[in-house]
């Protein structure tokens, strides 16, 4: 599975043929100003919660793209509203069988304020069971108990946490919630994107391989491979 990174916590993978958008804010960030947002393709994007710093690309890309916006059934329905066509709101605890494969919404301890200042519904992580290999996604959150449940829906090639402490997890957290959810590769983000959660990162990539973890840190515009079940 073709993974790759467009800074702070936005990714894309491909799978079955569809382009899989997360959480998209490029324009406002200073550190993916390397990344031409017109450029990213979607036939999906889910949103993890509705934070500027993870919706801030969202409308524009959306209507461009005619990708379906996957999110909390408050954050949908306020999407709905700025002109976006294609939604599908989820919740906490649901599953759904996309044309791509199974997403299941698990909790997220975090936020969720939209854009206007709405309320942007409970905030979400996905794990994706897919063909091409199973992931969790744990958007912005807390470490909490509730990932011990992950492994019982997964099991895992990867997982993608936050990393930047402040707003979300450290590194600290981010190691015992891979311990939690049974998963070896973690991708981190939510991190160095402005000052409260610069990090440093060989610290962190060393205290990963301590505990017997991988973390990756792909360069934001890059892309990596990861093979599954291994």
């Amino acid at each position: 599975m073709q993974f790759t990174y467009y800074g702070h916590s936005c990714f894309s993978v491909e799978i079955q043929g569809k382009k899989i958008l997360f959480d998209p804010f490029i324009t406002y960030n200073e550190l993916a100003k390397a990344v031409d947002v017109n450029q990213i393709g979607a036939d999906y994007i889910f949103v993890s919660h509705g934070h500027d710093d993870h919706v801030a690309d969202l409308v524009n890309l959306a209507r461009r793209t005619n990708a379906t916006v996957v999110g909390s059934y408050e954050l949908a329905t306020w999407a709905g509203k700025q002109g976006i066509e294609k939604t599908h709101p989820m919740n906490t605890g649901g599953k759904w069988q996309f044309d791509f494969g199974t997403v299941k919404c698990v909790v997220a301890h975090h936020s969720s304020g939209l854009p206007d200042g709405s309320y942007g519904g409970n905030p979400l992580g996905f794990i994706f069971t897919t063909p091409a290999g199973n992931f969790y996604y744990s958007g912005d959150t807390a470490l909490t108990f509730d990932m011990e449940l992950v492994p019982r829906f997964a099991k895992l090639d990867f997982a993608v946490l936050p990393i930047g402490d402040n707003f979300t997890m450290g590194v600290e957290d981010a190691i015992i919630a891979a311990e939690f959810i049974e998963c070896k590769r973690i991708i981190g983000v939510h991190y160095d994107t402005f000052g409260f959660i610069k990090i440093d990162t060989d610290k962190a990539k060393q205290a990963f391989a301590d505990a017997g973890l991988e973390l990756l840190l792909p360069a934001i515009n890059s892309s990596i491979e990861l093979a599954v079940g291994s």
